[in-house]
């Protein structure tokens, strides 16, 4: 089943259960897909599909940071509320122990690298850890990196 059908799916077994906040947020899913199937003109691949959902689940967290700085509690909740739902659709994300392993064997296949192999390190540390199938946070695995070859 694709991460349309099931988006499809689970929009219709919500409007039954009149669940609207969940409703809400899967006709957005669905309404981006739709749209990202548009501008490409042809229908998406999961990888494809997964990013959309990837990028939204981006925005609510962004959403949350900035509304957690500014006091509201009532818009963090849904945004939390949102990204909780979202994340039903992702694969698990890898673990900082993960990342850490990987970025140890990128670095250990260069010899002894120094700050100036940083983007070296990275390329093969991400590559591994895409390989996986679990999402990956640039963030988490470039903090790595410098923390490695500090």
């Amino acid at each position: 089943m694709t991460i349309l059908e099931k988006v499809t799916a689970d929009t219709v077994s919500a409007m039954k259960a009149k669940d609207q906040p969940r409703v809400e947020t899967l006709r957005l899913l669905k309404s981006e897909l739709k749209k990202k199937e548009i501008d490409k003109r042809a229908p998406l691949d999961e990888a494809e599909a997964q990013k959309v959902v990837e990028s939204l689940a981006k925005q609510r967290q962004d959403s949350i940071d900035q509304f957690s700085k500014a006091g509201r509690t009532e818009l963090v909740e849904k945004e939390q509320a949102e990204l909780a739902i979202l994340k039903a659709f992702l694969p698990a994300s890898a673990t900082d122990d993960e990342i850490k392993a990987e970025v140890d064997k990128a670095a250990s296949a260069l010899g002894s690298p120094t700050a100036k192999d940083m983007g070296a390190v990275m390329k093969a540390a991400l590559a591994a850890l895409k390989e996986t199938g679990k999402i990956v946070d640039g963030k988490k695995v470039s903090d790595a990196v410098k923390a490695r070859l500090a």
